[in-house]
């Protein structure tokens, strides 16, 4: 019983100390203003506008890869997470598409070296 009752202040503190340090992580702690730098860079990435070069190189490169013949019935879409979406313009085309799909892959990889393009989507649509 007295082993009990020794132990439960130490416990009792244990938990004191982690709830304060709860409560500390919670707080609100007000930054300072930010660079304004920071702050259009951010907004800028949000709405897609740095993202406007990186389109043109893509665009480029699939030209590059695929040649004009097929790259006239395609339309560059954009990446995400390392799958960059090709727009077709019919089903003949898609298929011959994905068909070479492997080997379009390797080309874009070598062409945008700086995009870590990792896979091909292709989806009919409007390519105009």
């Amino acid at each position: 019983m007295e082993e009990t009752v020794a132990a439960m202040p130490r416990q009792t503190s244990e938990e004191l100390r982690r709830l304060q340090d709860e409560v500390a992580r919670r707080q609100y702690v007000p930054r300072g203003p930010s660079a304004i730098r920071e702050t259009l860079s951010t907004l800028l990435a949000r709405r897609g506008y740095a993202d406007v070069a990186g389109t043109a190189e893509r665009e480029q490169a699939w030209l590059q890869v695929v040649g004009r013949e097929l790259a006239a019935y395609t339309r560059v879409g954009t990446v995400r997470r390392g799958v960059l979406e090709i727009v077709v313009g019919n089903s003949a085309v898609l298929q011959e598409l994905t068909l070479q799909k492997r080997q379009l892959l390797l080309g874009v990889g070598q062409a945008l070296p700086d995009q870590p393009i990792r896979d091909l989507r292709f989806r009919i649509g409007a390519v105009n």
